[in-house]
């Protein structure tokens, strides 16, 4: 075939390696051809690559060479099958489906029983041998194609199923006979007929190309583009399009459709995990339609189910499976998800790839995997996503806690979380976006409520199983979900919450706990996590290959006792403005602020150095022996400013000024700009008894836990703000008198560094000078990116979205750094600086420093160390390890 459709199955083997590419035939369709390689029962098909989507996407259709290309692969599918497409006597029958190079589960568009027409399903009932079966595959192929490709509200077809149901006495579709399948067929396409002012199309062609276009539309639905954004994938990678003869899973009792895991994607246990239907089609399972059974009779017998597991009904097809679980997991070296039909009791692959697991599931996964000589501590260190581990490391419920249990339902998402119940995607994303914790409750997740799943703390789903929309999303998020609560009802209209015998509003708390499917009322207390196990096996062998140090940004004893708990090597950086705004000392801080000279600041200064002291003293205590990097006082003057008449005459009592006074002099400190105004280094140039005060506060501080402990710490003074050498050299010799100073009167002289923030372009270009001051420089990547895109990230959310969504920025520059521009400020700085001195220490303390993508650049420009948040700690130091290995394999 031609570089754009590669084929599969059918005992072919293509010798091109594009095929088994996952750029070119996305993920999906490079597994299914490695499965058909490998001699697994695969439905022969054919796959368009995502190139296509792209000029597709960008020209707006098909040209004539890629049709008769699609052509001549819908004849390998024939040939294979022995049916043709649009034959009525025996038609061939097929499936359209995404694949991205990347797992995006739910999130692109699918069309099942594709060739189905008036004609058509007559010779499917005959070669079949069921009616009932051909006209069920009929109205879910009009219900799917109208809502895919021709834009119409499934709503409407579910609408039309309930009241046939209803009709005709029916509590389940599986009860219909093909008489009731008959009718509603006809209802369907006289609903698609009166919403689109033309027939439902009867050509097979037409409907082959209407879905193959759909798919590729799919890449930019809204929600594709929030998985895009919240996962960090290219827009401009596309989708491929894979198209495969159908087998069937509702040609009845012999049948069947499920979805499977080789191993637990909760917990990581190894043991299968699925679930599977007899007689349904696979959206019955994913998009829990239908709820689903056990796969093993383990399972169903812990469950304490009723009905039979597979393994029990076709112990056959089950044994067939598991051997397919096993050569695909060794073949793959990694868990796999797995989906698969039994037709009539032959067992079917459609799909399998690296599955989708908690952070808790990867981590035992791959220290098991270690263990059990399947790979080794490299590629367990890559395989667990760094950002995953956030799942890990934050609270879980109090197991001693009260608990007021509402209903049980499947574990689908492990971990906690409490929130305000809401009904609605779009408001779960307002209310949270007030900072609201809450708990998304549908009757099923469906791709659209993507944005209001990230947005929720957890998700609550009536229907549904263990692999349904809800789970799988959630899992891959982070979130806890309970799926499959079946007590709980909901009332759109009266925006309520039928639970049993209870009944909540829309706005009460629950609790959810996604490891035991509980779902609670009220908020239950939590515990801080352990890490030992799995974690610390991971931890251990990441500290073992990563060169950066990782350090923590942290201004608390409490901070900094996390961030130790979490393995930090020290301080990048501590904001001793955060200190300032201690109720007990607001008021001294102003003093010193409004006063008009000197002698008054010096005076306000001298209230707050012993408070100042204490504070440093605390964290030296937790940090003895490591380096504390300290920033002097950086913000403008005017955040400490007080707001409202309450406070000026606080301040007047205190200060036994006029309030008119404090006001007139507050207005003298305005500034029009203030974040590019009188602050950083510029106030210890023009204040310099505030420096004085701090550095004064630092070294006391130090001595004196040295004296205590017999273990120095290493102060890191760090001047905010600088841009030029002279400015550092002022400073410098302020922080160098002060110091010695003090190791007079104490008698005992300390390590000690003096650096900068490079947090301005200037200062970046002119590194190799500024070099000549500094022993240390720590890129404040923040302001960095603030100064160099001139953008304010305080205001930035308002249009950052629509700028990563339209592709001017890859990903929000604020979250990880922007490396094109940003990132070659950073390589100049340390580039030029290095050069005036070869010793000096390089760090980020920004944000970015507990992203792993800024991480890794930071590995490539040799940084000493990245400095995060106490909670993402572990994230770096993951991340490092992942950035030293990449660069050791090239």
């Amino acid at each position: 075939m031609s570089n754009t459709v590669y084929t599969f199955g059918g005992g072919a083997s293509q010798q091109d390696s594009r095929a088994r590419d996952k750029t070119v035939v996305g993920g999906k369709g490079a597994n299914l051809a490695e499965m058909a390689s490998i001699g697994l029962p695969v439905p022969p098909g054919f796959t368009i690559t995502t190139e296509v989507c792209t000029s597709y996407l960008a020209d707006g259709g098909f040209d004539d060479g890629l049709r008769s290309t699609v052509a001549a692969a819908l004849a390998h599918i024939e040939g294979v099958v022995g049916k043709r497409f649009g034959n009525p006597a025996d038609p061939l029958l097929v499936s359209v489906r995404s694949g991205a190079r990347v797992s995006m589960p739910g999130m692109m568009d699918t069309v099942l029983n594709l060739g189905l027409n008036d004609e058509t399903v007559q010779g499917l009932a005959a070669v079949s041998g069921d009616e009932r079966f051909a006209w069920d595959s009929y109205r879910r192929f009009i219900q799917m194609y109208s809502d895919v490709v021709l834009g119409l509200d499934h709503g409407l077809f579910e609408e039309a199923l309930e009241i046939a149901k209803e009709d005709n006495g029916f509590h389940a579709d599986v009860e219909m006979g093909a008489e009731h399948w008959k009718a509603l067929v006809a209802e369907y396409k006289s609903i698609a007929q009166q919403e689109l002012g033309k027939p439902f199309p009867q050509d097979v062609h037409e409907q082959l190309w209407g879905a193959i276009g759909a798919v590729f539309d799919s890449w930019d639905s809204d929600r594709a583009k929030v998985y895009r954004r919240l996962n960090d994938i290219p827009g401009d990678w596309g989708t491929a399009v894979n198209v495969q003869a159908m087998v069937f899973g509702n040609m009845g009792d012999t049948s069947a459709t499920g979805v499977a895991f080789t191993r637990d994607p909760a917990n990581g246990d190894k043991a299968y995990f699925g679930e599977w239907l007899v007689n349904a089609q696979g959206e019955d399972v994913v998009a829990g339609i239908r709820t689903p059974q056990y796969l093993t009779r383990a399972a169903k017998e812990a469950a304490g189910a009723k009905q039979p597991s597979m393994e029990e009904a076709m112990p056959e097809a089950y044994a067939e499976l598991a051997e397919v679980f096993e050569l695909l997991e060794r073949h793959y070296r990694d868990m796999q998800d797995i989906e698969f039909t039994v037709e009539r009791g032959k067992l079917w692959m459609l799909q399998t790839r690296s599955g989708k697991r908690t952070a808790k599931a990867a981590l035992k996964m791959a220290v098991d995997m270690v263990a059990e000589g399947l790979i080794d501590e490299e590629t367990a260190i890559l395989r667990v996503d760094p950002m995953a581990l956030d799942q890990l490391l934050h609270p879980a419920l109090d197991p001693d806690a009260p608990r007021d249990v509402l209903t049980k339902g499947l574990p689908a998402s492990p971990g906690a979380a409490s929130g305000a119940i809401v009904l609605e995607a779009d408001i779960a994303e307002q209310r949270a976006a007030r900072g609201e914790n809450v708990i998304l409750v549908r009757v099923e997740t469906s791709p659209e409520d993507i944005h209001g799943m990230h947005a929720a703390k957890g998700v609550l789903t009536a229907r549904g199983g263990m692999t349904s929309h809800a789970a799988v999303v959630a899992r891959g998020m982070g979130r806890p979900c309970v799926s499959g609560a079946s007590q709980v009802s909901i009332d759109l209209k009266t925006r309520t919450l039928q639970v049993g015998q209870r009944q909540l509003k829309e706005g009460d708390l629950i609790t959810l706990d996604g490891s035991k499917g509980e779902v609670m009322a009220g908020e239950v207390p939590v515990v801080e996590p352990e890490l030992a196990g799995d974690f610390a096996h991971l931890m251990e062998w990441a500290d073992r290959y990563r060169r950066m140090k990782v350090r923590t940004n942290a201004e608390t004893p409490e901070d900094c006792r996390k961030a130790r708990q979490f393995g930090a090597e020290g301080i990048g950086l501590c904001r001793t403005e955060h200190m300032f705004f201690d109720e007990s000392r607001i008021t001294s801080v102003r003093q010193m602020i409004l006063a008009e000279d000197e002698q008054g600041r010096r005076a306000a200064l001298a209230k707050l150095l012993p408070e100042q002291r204490a504070d440093f003293h605390a964290i030296f205590e937790v940090m003895t022996g490591l380096p504390v990097t300290i920033r002097l006082l950086d913000p403008p003057l005017h955040e400490f400013l007080p707001h409202g008449d309450a406070e000026f005459e606080e301040l007047a009592d205190v200060t036994g000024l006029g309030v008119d006074h404090l006001k007139r002099r507050a207005g003298e400190l305005h500034e029009f700009n203030p974040m590019l105004g009188h602050r950083g280094c510029r106030l210890g140039i023009t204040y310099p008894e505030i420096y004085e005060m701090q550095v004064r506060a630092i070294f006391e501080a130090a001595c004196d836990v040295a004296a205590a402990s017999g273990n120095s710490p290493i102060p890191e003074v760090m001047i905010p703000l600088v841009a030029t050498q002279r400015e550092l050299a002022i400073l410098k010799q302020l922080v160098d008198r002060v110091a010695g100073e003090i190791f007079r009167e104490k008698g005992r002289t300390l390590e000690y560094l003096v650096g900068t923030m490079i947090e301005l372009p200037r200062a970046a270009l002119m590194a190799g000078e500024i070099a000549q001051e500094a022993a240390f420089f720590s890129f404040g990547t923040n302001d960095l990116t603030q100064t160099t895109l001139g953008v304010s990230r305080d205001d930035a959310g308002r249009f950052l979205v629509q700028y990563v969504e339209k592709g001017i920025f890859p990903r929000d520059p604020f979250v990880s750094l922007d490396i094109e521009g940003v990132g070659q400020l950073v390589a100049l700085g340390a580039e030029r600086g290095r050069a005036t001195r070869p010793a000096l220490k390089l760090g980020i303390c920004g944000e970015h420093g507990g992203d792993p993508a800024s991480i890794a650049f930071c590995e490539e420009q040799q940084l000493d160390y990245v400095s995060a948040s106490p909670y993402r700690v572990p994230i770096a130091r993951l991340a490092a390890a992942q950035a030293a290995l990449r660069a050791k394999q090239g």
